[in-house]
């Protein structure tokens, strides 16, 4: 699309789409159209912070923003915080984060850029490092632009409040990495910034900073923190919560079967490009949430994979958990139809009876720790009440251990 013929007002709202706030939703739309009157893209801001290799979806999130501004016409102005890195983003962080390297910096720096071309159109890219402008600081340039901000503002962000009440210590140092990602506003005159809601105060920031300097104020546009497979906490490779973008199609499509049902309308606002009215369709109560999820699952693997490795995923998927394909010596499992209720059975009583857990609580656990699925759906909430039918698969713990389920009497 060309933001010359594109509507400013149809563009809005597809921008708007996900987002959790735009401060402000007014100054955008006047962007919008004045780009649109004279023919000037806006300039769209991202920074990434280079300090881990691999891309997982919660980073796509914003990276699929970023990509929407790029089909309406606009200029992505991708920076890599090569500089900010050495000090570390200390947003959410409960403590000082370890100082990286400049050789990690740049690996892991490279490999974000040959992720991120699974969303963006990289050769409409602009593409800076941090450190073209604030490599040549002077320490009174480091001073000036410190002036620009009271310690008492530093304390209104959640991290820095918590910690300075609870004694952790704060370097100053820590200080200076929203004001230097701000600066890095006032250095590519951004018409528009974008980033997570953990990135709020730092792109506010960017705004004062960019008024300080006589500038118009950028656009601050924060995108939720996308929740992972576990459905509790929010998408982070530690945590072992994750879908890369580079797992292979039938690997991702089946961890997207394995999200928990209360996640899959944020997942289709965030991760597709689905209609939010077909999207309510899609889970309705009379709908069976896993064809809503494997409706989820295709069009996510499509994104990174394209539509033929999406079928072949799906078709791979149905094989081996709906038409009976699942290995021969996968042991039965019978379960007395007197143990369901209106085809329903809690999961811990499940695991109890096939004998994968010697007690309630150890079943729980089980759960819990994200070691059981049924056919590809992880179960996660110890509390939920399972629909059962014959030919489910279930699986429990890391060695595996399967059972199919035959339903008796």
């Amino acid at each position: 699309m060309d933001f010359m013929t594109s509507d400013p007002i149809t563009a809005l709202a597809t921008l708007r789409r996900g987002a959790v706030n735009i401060y402000s939703d007014e100054d955008l739309q006047k962007k919008l159209e004045s780009s649109s009157r004279s023919g000037r893209p806006l300039r769209v801001k991202l920074g990434l912070d280079p300090s881990a290799p691999d891309v997982h979806l919660g980073h796509t999130v914003v990276l699929r923003k970023l990509r929407q501004f790029q089909d309406a016409g606009h200029q992505a102005v991708l920076i890599i915080g090569d500089f900010t890195a050495l000090i570390g983003d200390p947003s959410g962080k409960s403590k000082t984060r370890p100082v990286l390297s400049p050789e990690e910096v740049d690996a892991h720096a490279r490999t974000y850029l040959d992720q991120v071309g699974a969303v963006l159109d990289v050769p409409r890219l602009e593409i800076h490092k941090n450190s073209e402008w604030l490599s040549p600081f002077t320490f009174k340039d480091v001073l000036r632009l410190a002036g620009k901000m009271t310690v008492a503002r530093m304390l209104e962000r959640d991290d820095f409040s918590e910690r300075y009440k609870g004694g952790t210590p704060i370097g100053v140092h820590e200080f200076m990495y929203p004001l230097m990602q701000a600066y890095d506003s006032v250095a590519i005159r951004a018409d528009v910034e974008l980033g997570g809601t953990d990135q709020t105060f730092n792109l506010l920031a960017g705004r004062d900073l960019m008024r300080d300097d006589g500038l118009e104020a950028q656009v601050a546009l924060t995108m939720p923190i996308l929740v992972g497979l576990d459905g509790k906490m929010k998408m982070s490779k530690s945590l072992g919560n994750t879908i890369g973008v580079r797992e292979a199609p039938a690997e991702m499509f089946a961890r997207v079967m394995s999200l928990p049902d209360a996640l899959m309308k944020e997942w289709f606002v965030l991760m597709t490009s689905m209609p939010e009215t077909e999207v309510i369709a899609l889970l309705g109560p009379d709908r069976n949430p896993r064809d809503a999820k494997m409706r989820l699952g295709r069009e996510i693997v499509s994104v990174f994979h394209g539509e033929a490795a999406a079928k072949a995923a799906v078709d791979a998927w149905e094989a081996k958990f709906q038409r009976g394909e699942t290995p021969a010596e996968v042991p039965a499992l019978p379960l007395p139809g007197s143990l369901l209720k209106e085809g329903r059975i809690w999961i811990v009583r499940l695991l109890v009876h096939g004998g994968f857990a010697a007690s309630n609580a150890e079943a729980r656990r089980l759960v819990e720790q994200g070691g059981v699925t049924v056919d590809a759906d992880r179960v996660t909430d110890p509390a939920r009440d399972l629909e059962v039918r014959n030919g489910m698969v279930l699986t429990v713990g890391k060695k595996k251990r399967m059972a199919r389920i035959e339903i008796v009497g």
